[in-house]
């Protein structure tokens, strides 16, 4: 018997080049400042804030209560979730979806990320992931084994997909598409013709398109979904998500929208990954899809008065943006006095304890920006601003974080 120390056991190869999410690492310096006594305004993270509708809540409490509501579930989620998210997308989206076939629940649309990557994707496939977007889309796309290329979005094409110019490059290995509209972090809404070209596009090369639109209810009085474009359901896929529309982020609640026999591939997948939703939250969740559309306009009423704000934050760091953004963020371009949005991000949380989310961290493209959450009450924005208001005043030296600019690999 030997007294050596077991060696060490590598990871797999395909955790290469994924890092730990910069929230997650973010968040640990935040809470060790706090423990120092330092009062940190998160002005980052992108998590509701606002309740639920009580309607959820109640069925949530009573279906709970119920002997019978524990046991494990269906992988396709009860019928009356199914049809309850068909008549929501038809109430709302004008998109006829069958319930049986073409709806597949799912536990948060973040982890339909990784089922859609794990089905479909492969070595040798590519993958087309927008810069700047949400880290998840290049993660997953990795971890399947596949290579991920970046399509460029910029601010002088409305950080819309420029298709004329991805038709010039080799697509001959392209198999997915991630696309986010309304856009994330950049709140750029839909075009009017946008989805159509995208699923002519998947169409005319034989590129799956995947949206992911989990935003498409917030400071927007008409969602739309690509669904709606003629011929998607041959050609596109679509994620939704109850964590931004319903403020459910924590319970997971989420969907996969588009032609049954892609669904039932990733069903596939999905069957060996989890048990199905819990039925209380199930129940519940049909409660809140019922919701009335004036529950819709509450919620976006709260969100436009935090927006004001927010313009009014970053104008006083000389910040420009546009003010028709869609969904929880604002996204902003920062002076030209600093290198990047990491440098103003820095100076703010170690100057006023406020904490801004550095663009960089969606791509090189958004490295000259910042972007700031909408989820925190009134008085934290008012707070936040005093804070950097008198930050401006006695335009002290401050002290820049070395050690904590996690950036997301690109292109």
């Amino acid at each position: 018997m030997t007294n050596d120390p077991m060696t060490m056991i590598t990871t797999a190869k395909r955790l290469d080049g994924i890092a730990e999410y910069y929230f997650a690492t973010k968040l640990r310096e935040i809470a060790q400042m706090r423990r120092e006594g330092k009062d940190v305004l998160n002005l980052g993270v992108g998590s509701p804030d606002l309740p639920p509708s009580a309607e959820f809540v109640s069925a949530l409490k009573f279906h709970a209560s119920q002997n019978k509501s524990h046991g494990y579930q269906s992988y396709t989620g009860i019928p009356a979730l199914r049809q309850a998210w068909a008549n929501w997308y038809g109430r709302f989206y004008d998109v006829k979806l069958d319930a049986e076939g073409e709806v597949l629940p799912l536990i948060g649309s973040k982890e339909g990320i990784v089922h859609i990557a794990m089905t479909f994707l492969e070595a040798g496939d590519v993958a087309l992931v927008p810069n700047p977007g949400y880290p998840a889309y290049r993660a997953a796309s990795l971890l399947a084994g596949a290579e991920v290329r970046f399509y460029h979005l910029q601010e002088k094409n409305c950080w819309l997909p420029d298709l004329e110019k991805l038709e010039q490059t080799d697509l001959s290995k392209v198999k997915i598409m991630w696309v986010n509209l309304p856009h994330m972090p950049t709140g750029a809404p839909p075009s009017a013709t946008i989805f159509q070209d995208l699923v002519d596009f998947g169409i005319k090369h034989n590129i799956l398109i995947i949206n992911d639109n989990p935003y498409s209810f917030i400071l927007n009085e008409k969602p739309v979904s690509i669904l709606s474009a003629e011929g998607a359901m041959d050609a596109a896929l679509e994620l939704n998500s109850m964590s931004k529309s319903h403020n459910l982020a924590g319970w997971r609640v989420g969907v996969l929208a588009g032609n049954k026999h892609y669904l039932q591939s990733v069903l596939r997948f999905k069957s060996n990954m989890d048990s199905g939703q819990p039925l209380p939250l199930q129940e519940a969740a049909i409660r809140a899809l019922q919701a009335p559309i004036d529950w819709y306009r509450s919620q976006n009423a709260t969100y436009r008065q935090r927006q004001l704000l927010a313009f009014k934050l970053l104008q006083m760091l000389d910040c420009r943006f546009n003010e028709n953004q869609q969904g929880m963020f604002v996204w902003a371009k920062v002076p030209a006095n600093f290198a990047d949005g990491f440098a103003l991000s820095d100076q703010i949380l170690y100057g006023a304890n406020v904490f801004l989310t550095p663009g960089g961290i969606f791509g090189s493209e958004g490295k000259k920006y910042v972007r700031v959450s909408l989820c925190q009450e009134v008085a934290v924005f008012e707070k936040a601003m005093r804070r950097i208001e008198r930050l401006i005043a006695e335009n002290q030296p401050v002290r820049i974080s070395e050690n904590l600019h996690l950036k997301m690999a690109t292109a």
